[in-house]
């Protein structure tokens, strides 16, 4: 049976902004990884796991991956903390 993980993907460390960040997707988990003998790259006989399919919410991905018979984890995304600050602060202490 194909295995996924259902996620929202993380912006990088360069991007602050939240815009954009409401995309679940499914990504497919690597099966039967080996060592190619030529190049002696990683390689895998299924190529699902170069498949990643993007959702509007969570509940259409999981919907999509139990009609397709796709056993899956859904990771939850930490909820983001916020320190209101203000620029008086600095002298203050």
């Amino acid at each position: 049976m194909i295995k996924a993980k259902i996620y929202i993907p993380t912006k990088n460390s360069m991007q602050s902004g939240l815009g954009k960040a409401d995309k679940w997707v499914i990504k497919f988990e690597t099966e039967n990884a080996g060592v190619n003998p030529l190049m002696g790259w990683e390689t895998s006989s299924n190529t699902y796991s170069e498949l990643n399919l993007e959702f509007s919410t969570k509940e259409l991905a999981a919907d999509y991956a139990k009609k397709n018979k796709i056993d899956f984890e859904i990771i939850e995304p930490q909820k983001r903390k916020t320190v209101k600050k203000s620029y008086a602060d600095n002298f203050l202490k």
